[in-house]
């Protein structure tokens, strides 16, 4: 553990002359100055500033970072401390999960006593629900909104709210900084600073020296995405060294289908009829890339990754009537950016396939199962108006009850009037009536607690292992949250009537032990602007070559170049270097697989078409910034802070 800070400041006396370093980590004093005066934390995760186009929303610090007096929040006793009665304000609050709550954030928010805000990341005191979302996610890009005759009575959730729980945080704009403290060392040093140096004594004020803390996140992007995108224009026409203001959010959907499409070839596919087999890819929270999105993300990828393991190999021995795309939609929290984009490119025949191509879509949402055994699904009241639209939805709801039928789930539907949930099926239907639904665990508001937060993590769906299990155990141990699954032999046998196996477990093991920490979901900027594609987006794109492709006998350098050696349409397939539990090989190396799996743009149109201002599509960008940083150091005075706020 980092040592306690150790600085002794004499109030009215030079800083600089009597900084001292009383102890440090390994008992050493650094004779950086700076490093004398702070102790610079790690693992802080800032909320930032995202925009749309009449919006601004999210934190940021002034230019030069905000600073203030360390005040602990454990009591309404301390929250009345910082936003009246404290005499050293503005105050720098550090607050433990129970107390990051709307109430207590917007009374900081309106009072000019605080100067940022740390939350403490903890899963002790967590509160029974916590989402930061609205209550009506994306009603503003729906299809019940898009035409007063397309059931605006069902449009901003009249009848069904289906987050109940949202308490609209995410959708705030603070103008101090809001950082998530992670490193439970650093966390008890900051405690120890608190106690050390501003504990009130029997009611009694602190003296200087007190702990202060610094936290750095100021945003370039101001008003919307509209003004957003105006200045940076502007730069890039007559500034010398242009600099972004801000980005789309953007990145790739993951698709493929059961016979290989020319993905070259565009518009209407000839004798090609498509089922959609579909599941978004994306989450969101508050804090920026802080979105494990296990119920809201991760339990519909793995449902459908599980039916394809199942249906693929038998749909390639006895191919189906129709074709079976499927696809993972990115960026689907913020207004349908994935799915809007395909439906986009589809309507101006710029997609292997086009709306006449689509039979029907079946969507994969929040299937956790976690407070239940029982799946819904969901349809359009106002497309099934529409008579053979209408007889499409009722054949597939009774195929899907007739699959339910051998497994230990129960599979109903709501009433008929009721609207659909937030879902990408939405940016279909805007195109026209397509039959489809959509498989949720709730029948009405959302059983997720946690939708959209940082708290919607394996823990919240109870998926451990016992402990000393290597990872090739863990990969094929059935945990009983894990028995999810089971609705994949719904959606297999709806697509196909193949029974899917119980066992996929191995698909939640691998995505939850992915990297370092679980993964997270948040859609960010893509590879216009960090380089790389998404983590999840590529590691859903390999796993599906993995369960899709054709093993060849190329070696690393030549699966990765394999245009110097192959003379196959390389329309129809691409090549992975792959590994994983479905490797040819007893010793479990990586090989080559040749697989019809490919990326498409997740970017809104709105930015193809240079309509920041779009009402009908995703308009989010998020704004650039130089320096994220939070540090602590103890002031000998208000004087004293003042000068260290204009040295930073």
């Amino acid at each position: 553990m980092y040592g306690v800070l150790g600085l002794l400041l004499t109030s009215g006396e030079n800083l600089m002359s009597r900084v001292m370093c009383v102890s440090s980590a390994a008992g050493v004093c650094s004779s950086s100055v700076e490093q004398k005066i702070y102790v610079e934390l790690n693992e802080t995760v800032p909320c930032v500033r995202l925009l749309n186009a009449t919006h601004q929303i999210g934190c940021q610090s002034s230019m030069s970072g905000d600073t203030g007096v360390l005040h602990v929040l454990e009591t309404q006793s301390d929250l009345d401390w910082i936003l009246s009665s404290g005499p050293h304000p503005p105050y720098m609050v550090i607050m433990e999960t129970a107390f990051f709550n709307r109430s207590v954030m917007m009374r900081m928010k309106n009072s000019s006593r605080v100067s940022g805000v740390a939350v403490i990341v903890s899963k002790t005191g967590l509160a029974q629900n916590f989402s930061p979302h609205t209550t009506c996610p994306n009603q503003n890009t729906g299809v019940y909104v898009y035409s007063e005759s397309y059931g605006s009575e069902l449009a901003n959730c009249n009848v069904t709210v289906w987050n109940p729980l949202g308490n609209g945080l995410s959708y705030e704009d603070f103008s101090f900084p809001v950082f998530a403290l992670k490193d439970e060392n650093q966390t008890q040093v900051i405690r120890k600073c608190y106690e050390d140096h501003n504990q009130r004594v029997n009611g009694s004020a602190p003296h200087y020296p007190l702990c202060a803390m610094q936290l750095f996140s100021h945003m370039h992007a101001v008003t919307d995405t509209v003004t957003c995108m105006r200045r940076t224009d502007l730069q890039n026409r007559f500034s010398i060294n242009p600099e972004v203001l801000c980005d789309p959010l953007s990145d790739f959907n993951v698709w493929t289908s059961t016979r290989p499409l020319n993905s070259s070839a565009k518009g209407h596919a000839a004798n090609e009829s498509v089922v959609i087999a579909a599941a978004r890819l994306d989450g969101r929270s508050f804090f920026w890339e802080q979105a494990p999105a296990a119920e809201g993300t991760v339990s519909g990828i793995i449902t459908l990754l599980a039916a394809i393991q199942a249906l693929y190999p038998v749909t390639q021995e006895a191919p189906p009537p129709r074709n079976i795309f499927f696809t993972f939609f990115q960026g689907e929290a913020f207004d349908y950016i994935g799915s809007s984009k395909m439906v986009y490119d589809m309507e101006k025949n710029d997609f292997v396939i086009d709306l006449k191509n689509v039979h029907s879509i079946l969507e994969i949402g929040q299937v956790g199962l976690h407070s239940g055994r029982s799946l819904w699904m969901h349809s359009d009241p106002v497309s099934r108006k529409n008579d053979s639209v209408n007889e499409a939805v009722s054949e597939m709801m009774n195929r899907m009850e007739s699959a339910a039928a051998g497994l230990s789930v129960s599979v109903g539907h709501p009433s008929f009037s009721q609207p659909l949930p937030p879902s990408s099926l939405q940016r279909f239907l805007r195109a026209g009536p397509i039959p489809g639904l959509v498989l949720a665990d709730h029948q009405k508001s959302f059983s997720n607690r946690y939708y959209e937060s940082m708290y919607d993590d394996a823990e919240n769906l109870n998926v451990t292992y016992p402990p000393g299990l290597t990872p090739d155990e863990q990969l094929v141990y059935e945990t009983d949250a894990a028995k999810v699954c089971d609705s994949c032999g719904c959606v297999a046998q709806l697509l196909y009537g193949f029974l899917v196996q119980k066992n996929n477990s191995w698909f939640r093991s691998l995505l939850l032990s992915a990297g370092p920490g679980p993964p997270q979901f948040y859609i960010g900027l893509g590879p216009r602007i960090h380089g790389p594609v998404h983590s999840v987006t590529r590691f859903v794109q390999y796993i599906l070559a993995n369960l899709t492709g054709t093993v060849t006998n190329l070696t690393e350098s030549q699966c990765q170049n394999p245009s110097e050696l192959s003379t196959e349409n390389k329309d129809l397939f691409s090549y992975f270097w792959v590994s994983g539990p479905a490797s040819v090989n007893s010793t479990g190396e990586p090989f080559c697989v040749r697989a019809s799996v490919r990326l498409s743009e997740a970017v809104s149109p709105a930015f193809e078409l240079l309509e920041y201002g779009s009402r009908n599509y995703s308009t989010w960008t998020e704004s650039r910034w130089k320096s994220i940083r939070a540090r602590i150091f103890l002031v000998a005075s208000r004087e004293l802070e003042v000068m260290q706020h204009r040295w930073s």
